[in-house]
């Protein structure tokens, strides 16, 4: 049997009602007659995505065969499925697919860049799902879709449930990718956020070759023309600090940086909802009052149908899907030049690192490799005090290739734009987790307005005698202190041992790279045992 197959042979197999490129209403009332989910008094749809409520970050499988041998970093993060197990896997999946009453197809990009943009048909078995695609991935105009070639099949099966012996998997949820027969299969989760993930993974395999940056950041447009992104992972700010209603939005979470311009991967957001707030995040918040949101696991009570985003009980990670005209201030193109300045955001939950942090290009590529955030107490079972997290590139699990392919990439693209670099902490300061507080998110952004508006270019500042960056030692509007972590600590040797314990970590976790950057990004982090 092989792998390939056209167009109609997948329709042939599907043995039920098969719905082609239904638009979004016509999608959410099929969901609503099935059962799939509720409207909200606002008329938002609220579904329940089951015990998987987050990415299966372990079951996620790529085929090792002659084209990703040698090209896939391979470990935990990029686990090989041998090619007999995945065309077991696939001809399971088209029997699955087989036995459904109704299959719900879309015909979508990956990629706003004409240029650099991969086709793709989903086949899923949720209506809800279905409309997820069509509002993450950028839909096609009626001219392409009139002459639309899939370069890659997204089969998606929530219900089904695969077989470890017998499909070379770990558990009964899969996420497969074969790259050299173009072929994503999704199954035993019904966590939307897969797909938009598995198509984000084969856009960061595919880009490199064509000299392109894939980035796992948002970014946005300033009045004068000038890009900004924003790096960073879940929790850190990324999705809330692009949505600034003063600034054009390109998108919050995956774009493409060419010779040319920076262009998002996607055709709406992907944003936490647990405890958005109105007042910090009103672009956000308003569009969980529109009819055309998705919204995973929210709590809505079920008389009133009004939500309830404070309440974690059915996820901490609860979600809301939105197309990107959503937000009033969002780019028509998705496109922008390349940019002026180059944020890395983490949340630091030790209280040890500054707001923010003027990067050389050597530092930009350290701590981008590094991709530093910190877990705090409760967010995940058996975490109970900040731990450090990192997760190369800012998105290690869907980076199929070697950090090292695209912190060069990324190394090069700083130089010719000449892009400023940052790193903003949105973590804690005066003391870690549990003792310090959260940096305000309005203090943030105006240590973020003072850099976008290169204010923060020439200002004075001090270098950290740890961690080696340039830290500003005022900005208007903001109090001194913050801008000193150690000096907001009331207990100064506490401080000290907390800098150290981090550098320390940021040392050992380095060591993995160290093969593969130069001397000069190798002396780009915290003092230590690089030192020459």
């Amino acid at each position: 049997m092989t792998l390939m197959f056209k167009r109609m042979e997948m329709v042939a197999r599907s043995g039920g009602r098969l719905h082609e490129n239904l638009d979004t209403s016509q999608l959410i009332e099929m969901a609503l007659i099935r059962g799939e989910g509720k409207l909200s008094e606002d008329g938002a749809l609220v579904v329940k995505t089951g015990r998987h409520t987050g990415r299966s970050a372990q079951d996620r499988f790529i085929v090792r065969d002659i084209l990703t041998k040698d090209d896939v970093w391979w470990g935990e993060t990029n686990r090989p499925m041998n090619g007999e197990s995945f065309e077991q896997l696939h001809k399971d999946f088209l029997d699955h697919l087989a036995s459904l009453d109704d299959v719900f197809t879309q015909d979508l990009f990956g990629g706003s860049h004409r240029k650099h943009r991969v086709g793709v048909h989903v086949v899923t078995e949720l209506a809800w799902h279905a409309a997820f695609a069509r509002t993450m991935l950028v839909r096609p105009t009626d001219d392409d879709l009139r002459q639309f070639s899939a370069d890659y099949t997204l089969i998606d099966l929530p219900s089904f449930r695969a077989d470890p012996e017998r499909h070379g998997c770990r558990s009964e949820t899969v996420v497969a990718i074969d790259f050299m027969h173009r072929i994503i299969l999704i199954g035993g989760t019904a966590y939307a956020g897969e797909l938009k993930k598995a198509v984000f993974t084969v856009l960061n395999f595919v880009l490199p070759q064509q000299d392109v940056m894939p980035m796992h950041c948002s970014a946005n447009i300033g009045p004068g023309g000038d890009t900004a992104i924003f790096f960073g992972l879940s929790g850190t700010g990324k999705t809330t600090l692009s949505a600034d209603a003063c600034r054009t939005l390109i998108g919050d979470d995956e774009h493409g940086w060419s010779n040319t311009a920076v262009f998002n991967f996607e055709g709406g957001c992907y944003a936490k909802m647990i405890r958005l707030s109105e007042e910090a995040e009103p672009e956000i918040f308003a569009t969980t009052k529109r009819f055309g949101t998705i919204l995973e696991n929210v709590v809505m009570d079920p008389e009133t149908r009004a939500l309830d985003l404070d309440d974690p009980m059915l996820a901490e990670n609860s979600r809301g899907a939105y197309p990107l005209n959503f937000i009033p201030n969002a780019s028509h193109e998705s496109m922008g030049p390349p940019p002026a300045n180059v944020i890395m955001l983490t949340a630091d939950a030790f209280g040890v690192l500054p707001p923010i942090a003027k990067l050389t290009p050597e530092q930009a590529m350290y701590y981008f490799l590094s991709g530093y955030t910190a877990k705090v107490a409760g967010t995940e079972i058996g975490v109970t005090e900040p731990e450090a997290t990192f997760s190369t590139c800012f998105g290690a699990p869907f980076m199929p290739r070697h950090p090292s392919i695209y912190g060069n990439l990324l190394r090069r693209r700083i130089a010719a734009a000449g892009a400023d670099c940052w790193l903003v902490n949105t973590g804690w300061t005066g003391g870690q987790y549990g003792t310090g507080s959260r940096i305000p998110i309005k203090v943030t952004r105006a240590l973020l307005n003072a850099a976008l508006s290169g204010k923060l270019k020439d200002a004075e500042s001090r270098v950290d005698p740890t961690f080696r960056f340039q830290v500003p030692v005022a900005v208007d509007g903001v109090d001194p202190i913050i801008l000193d972590p150690r000096a907001a600590w009331a207990d100064s040797e506490g401080y000290d041992h907390a800098a150290r314990g981090l550098a320390d970590r940021f040392r050992r976790n380095f060591t993995q790279f160290v093969a593969h950057v130069d001397e000069t990004v190798r002396l780009a982090g915290p003092v230590g045992i690089f030192d020459a």
